[in-house]
């Protein structure tokens, strides 16, 4: 089997590969990835002496180069990775996003379709649904659930599942899509959340947190979203959304306070600062579809894993 994954030096992609290199070990992985700030080579240095990884870099949007590696690949599944996913860099430049997670997407199918590849995995957001209210904990995000995305990012992801559905429809190819909740765990980039905290809160900078950090977020372990997604693509059905979520909700100010509890900091080092644009109250996942059609089910304790990646920040740092 030969999988293509794009974006695969991001934070997720990286540990996508690794998961998948050590489990299935006839199996030849290929890395395509432009190398832009959210993805390193460094992530890659796990798999990179493996005889069955091979890393390319380019852009997915540029149809020349994405022609040429299918040509030359003999790919059997895509997992597509490769997005812009800051919501704040969204609103600042939204025409990046536009072009990588949507035309980008296309022009990874158009190269599907020519070459006859078997599945197009699509990694997509639950916040593609855009939010829910903090105070109706009886409501989740279904696959069902109508598209309200809030960010140009949200809304970048949200065009590119259409367009992945449409292809189906439209031409026959072979596609899943998954919508995941907010991930946390190793190589994540210093700008997302946990990360920023944690290496913050270690070197004794304040840490930011907008408005009164009462939103909330469902959060679950990279690990166990590898897993779902190798689930998806070996087992899924073709056409199929699947949510994929820790069942998990945390406040942002509860995830702040777990971290300044596990580092023994004070927590007059958090500062609330000016809120984010438009942005989303809840996110809350309803996983019984992938949890019931393909036996997949969240596996690894916030508590544990947030401790295990405080360690390997600090390793770092």
């Amino acid at each position: 089997m030969k999988i293509l994954v794009t974006g695969g030096a991001g934070f997720i992609g990286c540990n996508f590969i690794d998961y998948m290199i050590n489990k299935y070990r006839d199996y030849d992985i290929t890395c395509f990835d432009l190398l832009t700030y959210a993805g390193e080579m460094a992530n890659l240095d796990r798999v990179a002496d493996n005889d069955r990884f091979k890393f390319i870099k380019g852009d997915i949007s540029d149809s020349n180069t994405v022609d040429q590696l299918f040509k030359v690949g003999g790919f059997d599944i895509v997992v597509n990775f490769a997005a812009e996913s800051h919501v704040d860099r969204s609103i600042g430049d939204p025409g990046i996003f536009i072009r990588t997670n949507i035309m980008g997407t296309q022009v990874l199918m158009d190269a599907c379709r020519k070459y006859g590849i078997k599945r197009f995995h699509q990694v997509s957001t639950d916040e593609v649904y855009g939010d829910l209210p903090i105070d109706r904990k009886d409501l989740l995000f279904t696959e069902e659930s109508h598209l309200n995305p809030s960010s140009p990012y949200s809304a970048s992801k949200a065009s590119a599942d259409l367009l992945v559905s449409s292809y189906h429809r439209t031409f026959g190819l072979d596609v899943t899509i998954s919508r995941c909740s907010n991930n946390y765990g190793p190589y994540q980039n210093k700008e997302k959340l946990i990360p920023l905290m944690i290496t913050n809160a270690l070197e004794g900078k304040r840490l930011p947190v907008y408005g009164e950090g009462r939103n909330i977020r469902d959060w679950i372990h990279v690990l166990d979203h590898c897993v779902a997604i190798d689930f998806i693509i070996h087992k899924g059905k073709s056409g199929r959304i699947y949510n994929v979520g820790g069942s998990c909700e945390k406040s942002n100010i509860e995830v702040v306070e777990t971290i300044l509890r596990e580092l023994g900091k004070s927590h007059d080092l958090i500062e609330y600062v000016k809120d984010r644009p438009g942005h989303d109250l809840r996110y809350a996942i309803d996983s019984t579809r992938i949890e019931e059609e393909l036996g997949w089910k969240a596996d690894v304790d916030f508590e544990k894993g947030i401790r295990d990646v405080i360690k390997w920040y600090q390793f770092l740092l």
